[in-house]
């Protein structure tokens, strides 16, 4: 089951690439590979947990088909970041403190974009499906192994890794620039409930919601360089 979003983004591609050279033979369609790093900042839009966003990075590359004679181009690419994000917790079960406990996501990101030409190609406004596959959230700090998160009675730090690996993006964005390089600003949401899987675990959720969810957004700035 878990190829079945690859595949359909395999099929939409093929079906895009194939009539696009199939029409308008008088144009010059061009297509382009893009190499990108960027800063992220990572966020669960949750009741559940007290978040606190946190910076992360990452790069990726990306093919472009240029289409001279309409007022968008697409293009497809995949990126792996690493994130973070603080979650508020607890040294002790019954203590009041408050104390962010740092976790970090492993994402890796298949993404198909359309860019809506404002002038030209120099500056577009970027849209698109996204499907993602990320690791569980892994503790930053051992040291912090036992303690406990805010909202719940006895739920512990290492019980909330477990988190749904496979999720459904959109993505949302602006691109600047001119010849081989671009400056990009993304804002990804996720439409999957990132936290879904936690209500599988048999979690302690004494003091808290038992329903666990949660929404990935997702803030990227970067630079790409086109060849």
């Amino acid at each position: 089951m878990q190829y079945k979003p690859r595949t359909l983004l395999v099929a939409l591609l093929l079906v895009f690439v194939t009539k696009s050279f199939a029409q308008h033979k008088t144009y010059k369609i061009t297509n382009g590979i893009g190499i990108f790093g960027a800063l992220t900042q990572l966020d669960i839009e949750t009741d559940n947990f007290i978040t606190k966003k946190d910076n992360g990075f990452l790069f990726g590359a990306s093919a472009t088909v240029d289409i001279p004679h309409r007022w968008y181009n697409m293009s497809y690419g995949m990126q792996l970041s690493e994130n973070y994000i603080g979650i508020e917790g607890r040294a002790t079960q019954g203590g009041q403190e408050q104390e962010l406990i740092q976790y970090k996501l492993f994402a890796a990101q298949l993404a198909l974009l359309g860019h809506i030409k404002l002038i030209g190609s120099h500056l577009t406004i970027d849209a698109g499906p996204m499907i993602q596959y990320n690791g569980k959230l892994e503790l930053k700090n051992e040291n912090q192994e036992g303690y406990y998160i805010n909202n719940y009675d006895n739920l512990k730090v290492e019980d909330i890794s477990a988190v749904s690996q496979f999720n459904f993006n959109g993505v949302i964005g602006a691109s600047i620039g001119y010849g081989f390089f671009r400056l990009k600003a993304q804002y990804i949401y996720g439409f999957t409930n990132l936290l879904k899987k936690l209500e599988d675990q048999n979690l302690d959720t004494s003091g808290g919601d038992a329903r666990f969810k949660g929404n990935q957004s997702m803030l990227v700035f970067g630079a790409m360089v086109s060849f």
